[in-house]
């Protein structure tokens, strides 16, 4: 079966109060665009399109960074749901398949959701999407008639039997694409708004006696974020849904209220993650490793066997082979930490390779920044960095090398070689006591 998505993204979400579009506002660091865009990709839809319209642009932008192959549409005026779909009409003409309508600021879709839909549209000429509402409110009614969807009714429109209909719209819409334009083109703007509303091609399908029918799924499922407390039920409902699938698929949440994960989160089973632990986009974390309290991961990849932690930061690029460790207060930007290598303590690894094996001390830093450039350095297996050291790029530490503690390296260090890089020290007796006592005295005659 051919199957194209078209995404309606134009609106401008004027409840956000904010001068970014709506679809971009972020649910576990990424767009909420990208979530209903990641629904489609698992449908294997043929054709993504996105119609764009409020911040174009910006949404476009971000669409084409999802998927280079999305189609952009624009919506130029904002004349309603069923005007936005016709957008995508030129690019669909000749289309032979079925078209999904979904919602950019309606994020939690479910691709086997739409799957069903998929199935009963081989018996319907239209399927909607509908929830049973705890409090149906405002949504669009669903009147059913046992299978058959005989209308959907606006609740500003309803009878106060109509009303007590618990079955309710989503807007989520399934149609043979020459069908889906062939209505839209009967739909008229005789409304409060004058808009051309989606929904109206449920009443002309049944006026041409095509059979329509609706699929149910849960109300959170279909939850549309219009405003800054959407946003953050939204963000709820994904952080509750990730950290269940995590411990159901091997994972281990010491404190899972207080795990925060992102869009693309991946972690593999009997790794176990301790309280507050926060992964930001673009995270894999093999099977076996244990990431302790308070670290923040984004950008990364943790082989199995690995320790993260307590409170370490791994930036985009940080790459940790099997076993590694890394420590507390530890901060690793674009840099592999090969097999068995530590780096326990207070510490700044960045733009580098430590080799497998070695030890790096407390309080090291590779100075990888000269103010405009950034520079690499290079340690090799078995390698000792004693603690307080400073490696200044580009620099490197061949195999079994041993830096001793506090020193300055900005000379490259052959195998096996000791490099010292620091003054003598200097005994100078009673002259600290001595100058204690005059700055105490100096500092009494201020007074």
């Amino acid at each position: 079966m051919n199957i194209a998505t078209v995404i309606l993204a134009a609106g401008q979400g004027s409840r956000m109060k904010s001068d970014l579009p709506k679809v971009l506002h972020k649910i576990a660091g990424a767009p909420m665009l990208w979530h209903t865009m990641q629904c489609a990709a698992q449908i294997e839809a043929e054709k993504t399109i996105v119609v764009v319209g409020h911040g174009g642009e910006a949404t476009s932008d971000a669409a084409l960074e999802y998927s280079a192959d999305a189609k952009i549409v624009w919506q130029v005026e904002q004349n309603g749901t069923g005007h936005a779909v016709q957008q995508a009409k030129n690019d669909l003409e000749g289309f032979e398949g079925d078209v999904v309508v979904l919602y950019g600021d309606t994020p939690f879709v479910k691709p086997e959701t739409l799957q069903k839909m998929l199935a009963a549209r081989d018996r319907n000429s239209l399927v909607v999407l509908g929830f049973e509402a705890a409090n149906p409110g405002g949504y669009g009614r669903l009147q059913m008639n046992g299978d058959s969807l005989e209308a959907i009714l606006e609740a500003k429109d309803c009878t106060p039997e109509q009303l007590r209909i618990t079955f309710c719209n989503s807007g989520v819409i399934c149609a043979p694409a020459s069908l889906l334009f062939s209505l839209l083109e009967d739909v008229g703007n005789d409304n409060a708004n004058g808009e051309v509303y989606l929904t109206d091609i449920i009443a002309i399908a049944r006026a041409r006696d095509l059979p329509c029918t609706a699929i149910t799924c849960s109300e959170a499922e279909t939850l549309g974020v219009n405003s800054r407390q959407n946003l953050a039920q939204a963000e709820a409902v994904f952080q509750q849904n990730a950290r269940t699938a995590a411990m159901e698929n091997g994972v281990t949440l010491t404190a899972p209220d207080t795990v925060h994960f992102a869009f693309d989160t991946h972690i593999g089973r009997d790794t176990i993650i301790e309280p507050n632990v926060f992964f930001g986009l673009e995270v894999t974390i093999e099977s076996g490793a244990t990431i302790r309290a308070f670290s923040h991961l984004e950008g990364c990849h943790v082989a199995r066997n690995c320790v993260v932690g307590p409170y370490a930061r791994l930036r985009p690029g940080a790459e940790l082979d099997l076993g590694a460790k890394v420590g507390n207060f530890v901060e690793i930007k674009a840099a592999q930490i090969e097999a068995g290598a530590k780096v326990n303590h207070l510490s700044y690894v960045g733009d580098a390779r430590v080799g497998e094996g070695s030890n790096i001390g407390a309080g090291t830093i590779f100075c990888n920044y000269d103010g405009v450039n950034k520079h690499h350095t290079e340690i090799g297996k078995r390698v000792f960095i004693g603690s307080n050291s400073a490696l200044v790029a580009p620099v490197s530490i061949a195999d079994d090398g041993f830096v001793a503690t506090g020193s300055v390296v900005t000379a490259d260090v052959p195998e096996g070689a000791l490099a010292i890089a620091r003054a003598r020290l200097v005994i100078k007796p009673g002259l600290g006591k001595r100058m204690m006592d005059r700055l105490k005295a100096a500092k009494a005659a201020k007074k």
